[in-house]
């Protein structure tokens, strides 16, 4: 299984204040029961970063494992961006690739 293993990486790597992993590739067409990620994350590490710099973070940390997946959406905040948004999580849209 993928997801403990992104999950430990992000642990490894940030200082969390809170993160949500959901597996979304029930909502993607295709075989594969761990293929579409999402993947919020609130971090002190994230101050002073662009969103790129955070996405690229991210993708350093996984780049071992981002072979075995398809997709990661990804949600960075700092925890002050975090509290200012609500601390809620965005909605992923409807997949309208496949079948």
């Amino acid at each position: 299984m993928i997801q403990p293993q992104i999950e430990k990486a992000m642990q490894e790597t940030f200082d969390i204040q809170f993160m949500e992993l959901l597996n979304e590739s029930h909502m993607h067409s295709g075989p594969a029961p761990e293929s579409h990620f999402k993947l919020t994350l609130v971090s002190n590490s994230f101050d002073g970063l662009t969103k790129v710099k955070r996405q690229q973070a991210v993708y350093k940390a996984l780049v071992d494992l981002m072979p075995q997946f398809h997709a990661l959406a990804l949600h960075t905040y700092t925890p002050e961006e975090w509290l200012a948004a609500g601390q809620a999580i965005p909605a992923s849209p409807k997949c309208t690739g496949g079948h």
